[in-house]
């Protein structure tokens, strides 16, 4: 779900799970009041070269439980926002997904829409309070990978006719003109839509309001099955998130990315 900060605001005091997806200093200058914070570094592997991957099933479950999350409660509202537009909290909620978590939304714009609608921002780690022994509050999840991409699906997206690999980092890093990795270009055939063009800075961060005409008149249809990436499953974490607000059936990100992508010499590069 796409939610307003109006919606958000009402929900409050309801049993809705607040994530705030962002570093801890960010997070103490402004966040909605009773939100958790997440930290990037908590959703990432963090090994290099593809430090984004999806990080081992014990880090996600020290994650889980430190939210006081219950995976026999399917139907708790987890609302996800950040401070950029979209990437940290579409990386968290594309985690929701692979933990089997599907009763998500997004806070449309995030804490600058929040802010600009002039509602309270919390100040500080005032988060809820929650014990901080393990022992108090364990959880056990279960992985799916319906909505992961690794290598072996890229290269079979390439070779299929209703396959699109969605690229949404700059035009530059697209280019190879800008180099990150140790290899530049981009994987054969993808399309290159910046997750920058998703967002509007001049409406406090929140999605642009022609995202289906804009995905579509890049030929990022619905009827395509689509894989999307960016350097690390940051930035595409945004692209992911806007194909399931548009109800697109067949989406999943590569979470090596361009970092694991790049890093490998027997991989297949364009310029």
């Amino acid at each position: 779900m796409l939610i307003e900060p109006e919606q958000l605001h009402a929900d409050l005091d309801h049993d809705t799970l607040v994530v705030h997806v962002a570093d801890a200093a960010t997070f103490t200058q402004a966040h909605v009041p009773g939100a958790m914070l997440v930290e990037p570094r908590e959703l990432v592997c963090g090994i290099p070269p593809a430090s984004g991957r999806l990080p081992e099933l014990g880090q996600l479950e020290a994650l889980f439980a430190r939210l006081n999350y219950d995976p026999s409660n399917p139907d708790r509202l987890i609302v996800a926002y950040d401070d950029e537009g979209g990437g940290w909290a579409g990386r968290f909620l594309w985690t929701l997904d692979v933990i089997g978590h599907q009763h998500w939304g997004y806070l449309n714009g995030g804490i600058q829409a929040w802010a600009e609608a002039g509602y309270a921002v919390g100040r500080g780690l005032d988060e809820p309070e929650v014990s901080s022994n393990p022992a108090d509050h364990r959880v056990s999840l279960e992985i799916n990978l319906d909505a992961v991409a690794e290598i072996s699906d890229v290269l079979e997206a390439i070779e299929d006719p209703q396959g699109l690999i969605w690229d949404v980092r700059s035009p530059e890093e697209y280019a190879g003109i800008r180099q990150a990795s140790a290899r530049v270009g981009h994987i054969p055939g993808a399309v290159n839509l910046d997750w920058m063009r998703l967002k509007d800075p001049a409406n406090a961060m929140r999605l642009v309001a022609d995202l289906k005409p804009m995905l579509e008149r890049n030929g990022i249809t619905p009827d395509k099955n689509i894989i999307t990436h960016c350097q690390s499953h940051h930035r595409s974490g945004l692209s992911y998130l806007v194909g399931r607000l548009l109800g697109y059936p067949n989406i999943r990100a590569y979470h090596g990315s361009w970092s694991e992508w790049g890093n490998r010499d027997d991989t297949p590069i364009e310029l």
